[in-house]
């Protein structure tokens, strides 16, 4: 004989309730008190409760599918390889729980808002996941009035009281910076995003003060919309101006490897000249040569966090936030030690010239970091060795793993 279904009638009994506030419960709607809604949601779980697939479908009790808008340029998105491998990520974790992503493209963060009222109004998604945090996020505001399940990603403290998923950029911007000034360089500028970005704002404060507490240069930080085009234009901007940097830091890869570029059209010489470094690791950093340093992290796990996050909300009504681990420092060929004149001359006995690959004492100690070995100059004209003709594309040079753990360093105030 088959094992009855449970009903909301068994719940109701169990929990010693009525079968309305059951309903009210497991449909998150009003009318229960947080503590009566968790163990009524517990019971369900325990004895395997299941809605009916039908009067789910009348009711759209749930819409089996969580929300993402984005204000940033679809162009922009298609390019970028950090926020497509985010959406894959949630993308994963969606579907290995049969539910859908709904993605939309929009110009500004007033229709990102207008997107959000009329989803939830029209039951289309269960939830939304924020990105692209600002200062007082006006999204925030919106997703507490209308009662939408929301997750942040991005720091906690612009999260405002909501789920944040996150990881602390300031401590993989300090490893970075403290990497740098082991190789001799006290110039180090930043090609860095949006300005009205929470994130870079952090980045812009982490910067400031790590380079401040270890005795560099003030750094030129230069705000762009992170495309490959403005990141060759800031690029540009600071290796001809006066008190040309040694070093730059981009905050994607996109202009990283615009910045190779330019620095080539300039005829200077990467890394003997000019030490370069990516902020996210791709396969765009690592074709190019020489490759470029970058800050890796694992981005589609980003993803699947963050819906994990929204989906527990959904169900229970609480979620906590996750904080993620920070991106590690991958030395490539596009840093070694600074030119001679620039700084402070290389770590004791390292037998070392300008342009070689940074000794293993350049790394501050206590670090994983290995730097990969010199790579030789791409052909002239080009920093692309998959372009070469013929070439059929040249592997990436052999990569050390990154640090087991980047070393704490507050964000300033």
């Amino acid at each position: 004989m088959s094992r009855r279904r449970p009903t909301m009638e068994d719940i109701a009994r169990r929990a010693g309730v009525s079968k309305v506030a059951v309903s009210y419960a497991l449909n998150d709607r009003p009318g229960v008190s947080p503590g009566t809604r968790a163990e009524i949601k517990r019971i369900a779980r325990e004895i395997g409760w299941r809605p009916n697939s039908a009067a789910r479908a009348l009711t759209r009790a749930r819409a089996d599918a969580v929300g993402l808008v984005s204000s940033r340029p679809a162009q922009l998105l298609g390019a970028e390889p950090f926020f497509m491998g985010l959406i894959s990520g949630m993308q994963d974790e969606l579907a290995a729980q049969g539910k859908a992503l709904t993605l939309q493209f929009v110009a500004d963060a007033g229709q990102e808002m207008e997107v959000h009222r009329r989803w939830w109004g029209e039951g289309r998604v269960d939830g939304v996941l924020l990105t692209d945090l600002r200062a007082d996020d006006p999204r925030i505001a919106l997703v507490r009035e209308l009662g939408l399940p929301a997750v942040a990603i991005g720091h906690p403290e612009a999260a405002a009281g909501l789920p944040a998923v996150w990881s602390d950029d300031a401590a993989a911007l300090g490893q970075t910076l403290r990497y740098l000034h082991a190789l001799g360089h006290r110039s180090v500028a930043r090609v860095a995003g949006l300005r009205s970005l929470d994130h870079t704002a952090r980045r812009d404060r982490a910067h400031r003060a790590v380079c401040a507490d270890l005795g560099m240069a003030e750094p030129a930080i230069v705000h762009t919309d992170y495309s490959g085009e403005a990141g060759a234009r800031a690029a540009r901007s600071l290796l001809i101006g006066p008190g040309r940097p040694t070093a730059i830091v981009f905050d994607n890869d996109i202009m990283a490897v615009a910045g190779l570029s330019v620095a080539d059209e300039l005829g200077l010489r990467v890394p003997g000249e000019l030490s370069l470094v990516a902020w996210d690791d791709s396969q765009l950093t690592r074709v190019v040569r020489p490759g470029i340093t970058a800050l890796n992290r694992d981005i589609p796990a980003y993803g699947r966090h963050a819906v994990r996050t929204l989906l527990t909300l959904v169900e229970e009504g609480w979620a906590e936030g996750l904080e993620d681990e920070p991106a590690r420092l991958l030395p490539r060929g596009s840093t070694a030690v600074a030119p001679a004149g620039a700084g402070a001359p290389a770590p004791a006995g390292a037998a070392v010239t300008p342009g070689a690959a940074a000794p293993a004492s350049a790394v501050a100690a206590g670090s994983a970091v290995v730097p990969a070995p010199a790579v030789a100059a791409a052909p002239a004209g080009s920093p692309l060795a998959a372009g070469a003709a013929g070439s059929g594309g040249v592997p990436a040079p052999a990569v050390a793993a990154g640090p087991a753990e980047a070393p704490a360093l507050a964000d300033p105030a």
